[in-house]
Parts: C-alpha cells; sequence; structure tokens
C-alpha cells in the first residue's frame, strides 16, 4: 500500500487530476438522482479519463529502460585526449500501450572534480514507446567522466499530469592530459653514456637487471629464456633487461595549490609531465614519476610500457591539493628515487626555496633541472631565473604554452 502511495504521490499532487476527480464524482451525482443517457454518457467518458491518468502514474514511463553507447573514439586502441568530444547515443524504451506525446530526457555527465554538465532534449517516441537521443559532448578536459541517473518526463496525451521515470546505465570514461611531439630532448643527450648523436637503440647496453618478459626472438641465448613465463603460457619466453645507455629520470610534479595562480596553470603542468611521458615511451627510456600532492604519489622509474600507461592514468586524476613546501615531500622519497638519476622538477615556483630545492637534489647525487611553466607572464624575471640556473649548471627552461616545450627541450619545433 505504502509503495502505491508512493507512485501515484504525483498525480495526486496534481491540481488538475482533482478538478477531474470532482468532475466525474458530480457526474457520478448526477446520473445517480437525475438519471439520462447524456449524464451516464459523461460519466463514462469521465471514467475513462481517470483511468488513463491512473493507469499512466502506476506505469509506462516509471518502468522505462535503456542503454547508452559511445562514439567509435572510445574503441579499446583509442584513448581521449583533452579537447575532443565524445558522441553519445541514448536508446530508451517505454514499456506499455498508453499513448505519449513526447518524452524529455536529461543526461547529466560529472566530472571527477565535481562539475556537472545537463543534455536535454525532447523525442517524439515511436509506436512501440522508444527512441533515440544522440548529442555530443563540449570539448572536454583532462578527467574521469560518468554518467548519473538519466531522467525521462512525459505527459499524458491531454496535458493534465506529468509522468517522470529514472533508469542508470553505467558510462564511464577518461580524458588523458593534452600531449605534444618531443623530437628530441637536449638533456637526456648530454646525459648520455654514448657518444654521437646518430645512435640507436640496438646499441644500447643491457644491464643485469630484468625489466620483464617478453616473446622469444630466433637467436636469443638459452641463457636469456624465461623458463618460468614459458611454462606457465605454453610458448616461449625471453627474459626483458634495463638499458643503461641513458640514465634513470624522475619527473617530479608540482602539485601544491599555493603555486598555481590558476587551473590552467596547473594543467600546463600536468601536460607538460605528460609529454614527457610520452617521449619515454617512443624512447624506451627509464622513467619514473612523483607528483607532491596530498598524499604524494610516486612510481619508480621503468621503461615498461604498463608501468608509463600507469603514470598516464594518474595523470587523469591528479589535482593540486598539496599544501607546505616541496622540498620536505622530495626528501621523504630520496631514498627510493635511484642514485645518479635525473631529476626533472615541473613547478611554477622559482626564487630561493626552489633553488635551495634543486641544489639539494645534487648534493643526493640526482641531476636536477627546472621546467618553468606558466609563470606571471613577466619575460624577464623567466629568462633571468633560466639564466641564473644555466650558470650554475643546472638546465631550465620556462614554458608558457604547450606548443612551446620541443624549442624549450632543445629538440627543435614538434
Amino acid at each position: 500500500m505504502k509503495a502505491l502511495l508512493t507512485t501515484l504521490r504525483p498525480i495526486l499532487r496534481n491540481v488538475r487530476f482533482w478538478i477531474v476527480l470532482a468532475v466525474w464524482a458530480a457526474s457520478l451525482l448526477f446520473v445517480l438522482f437525475q438519471g439520462g443517457k447524456t449524464s451516464l454518457m459523461l460519466l463514462v467518458m469521465i471514467s475513462v479519463l481517470v483511468a488513463y491518468l491512473i493507469a499512466g502514474g502506476l506505469g509506462g514511463i516509471r518502468r522505462v529502460h535503456g542503454r547508452r553507447t559511445l562514439s567509435a573514439g572510445l574503441e579499446p586502441d583509442h584513448t581521449l585526449q583533452a579537447g575532443e568530444q565524445v558522441k553519445v547515443s541514448l536508446n530508451f524504451a517505454v514499456p506499455g500501450f498508453l499513448p505519449m506525446p513526447y518524452v524529455v530526457i536529461r543526461e547529466v555527465m560529472k566530472r571527477h572534480n565535481g562539475e556537472t554538465w545537463s543534455f536535454e532534449e525532447s523525442v517524439i517516441p515511436d509506436f512501440r514507446g522508444g527512441g533515440e537521443l544522440v548529442f555530443q559532448t563540449p570539448p572536454l578536459e583532462r578527467g574521469r567522466y560518468y554518467f548519473t541517473e538519466t531522467q525521462c518526463v512525459t505527459e499524458d496525451i491531454f496535458g493534465f499530469v506529468e509522468h517522470k521515470g529514472t533508469f542508470h546505465v553505467p558510462g564511464q570514461f577518461r580524458v588523458f592530459p593534452r600531449t605534444v611531439p618531443i623530437p628530441g630532448w637536449q638533456m637526456i643527450d648530454r646525459n648520455s653514456r654514448l657518444a654521437g648523436p646518430q645512435r640507436s637503440i640496438a646499441s644500447r647496453r643491457e644491464t643485469t637487471q630484468i625489466n620483464g618478459v617478453r616473446d622469444y626472438v630466433y637467436g636469443d641465448r638459452i641463457s636469456r629464456i624465461h623458463w618460468n613465463a614459458t611454462a606457465k603460457t605454453g610458448s616461449w619466453k625471453s627474459k626483458e633487461f634495463e638499458y643503461d645507455s641513458v640514465p634513470k629520470i624522475m619527473i617530479a610534479l608540482d602539485a601544491i595549490s599555493g603555486h598555481y595562480a590558476s587551473d590552467k596553470q596547473f594543467e600546463l603542468a600536468v601536460s607538460t609531465a605528460a609529454s614527457l611521458i610520452h617521449y619515454a615511451m617512443q624512447k624506451r627510456l627509464c622513467l619514473g614519476l612523483l607528483t607532491a600532492g596530498e598524499p604524494t604519489k610516486m612510481f619508480v622509474p621503468s621503461e615498461n610500457p604498463g608501468e608509463l600507461q600507469r603514470m598516464m592514468h594518474h595523470l587523469v586524476d591528479v589535482t593540486p591539493d598539496g599544501f607546505g613546501e616541496l622540498q620536505p615531500k622530495l626528501e621523504k622519497h630520496a631514498r627510493i628515487i635511484p642514485s645518479g638519476c635525473l631529476l626533472v622538477l615541473i613547478s611554477p615556483a622559482s626564487g630561493g626555496k626552489t633553488l635551495e630545492t634543486l641544489r639539494w637534489a645534487g648534493t643526493r647525487g640526482f641531476t636536477p633541472s627546472h621546467i618553468l611553466v606558466g609563470s606571471s607572464g613577466d619575460a624577464g624575471k623567466e629568462n633571468g631565473w633560466v639564466s641564473m640556473l644555466k650558470a650554475a649548471g643546472t638546465f631550465g627552461c620556462a614554458v608558457a604554452d604547450l606548443k612551446d616545450l620541443p624549442a624549450a627541450l632543445g629538440g627543435g619545433v614538434a
């Protein structure tokens, strides 16, 4: 009984329904006391109308269901980058035989940081009560997106009572940060242990550190075969070793909220880190990531594509939620950072404390560098900071826009 009252509550609250019900009661009394075919016909018509209104409240749109499909761009081998759009197709079906003049569909999409987008459109259902809504999202920024409950609203054919129904179809996708192709990285070339600009990946010397397992290649030595993986998979597997021709790289992304003047500035920092990770994937560099937020998250240096992809997924959700100073966060994880690695600090902060952090990195055996992102726009101050770092033997560059990153790293224009 309680569930029935809950279902009928929107109808019972409607003034128009009570007017129709009052007319029905008056017609019933008129038939009982006065009689007549006209009064009886009026009573039958109003009775049918009341039954129709109640039936619409008990069923129909309240039992709506549907499914959602995203655009072909979201195939497993494709990743969305910031700035791209998603085409959404929503199919719905309303069970029952009661006619509906239209159905208003309301979709709500949320971002991981709480931002919401609403999409509303009216659809005329077919004779079976089904329909399709197709819409396109605006250009999306980096983040994780998901859809909430879909709300469907319709009215009876006379426009007396509004009926509502909801259904939930899980739909979630990720938008990766913007990246820019990097032709070359001067700092890596300068610190490479192999001379000559024409060195290839094939000439890089392997270490004894196992980095993973790969498929057997004809010519691999017996000592290189990974017997456990071969027994488990049933196919020949070989050990994958790390290369030591290029030193390990650790990217330190500043995620302290007080250091950023705007969200756009932080997005530039994230995109810079993502571009460096993408470069490491292409060149098979051993790279790690540390995001100095709350809490600080660290990925040890690796050239395994799966680990580098995990770093990219982490950058999808990262926010500038850190507080305090940067150096204590680095000191906390210093023992995990490999000695001799290149420490690349991506931060909009400059000045005494940043210089102190870079000097600390040098005393710990790291090779520090600084990418100054999206600063206040004072070109003189930026150039002065970069010149001071170079005078101290530390690589530094300033990036005001993502497209400037390739040239800033000394690799030319992408």
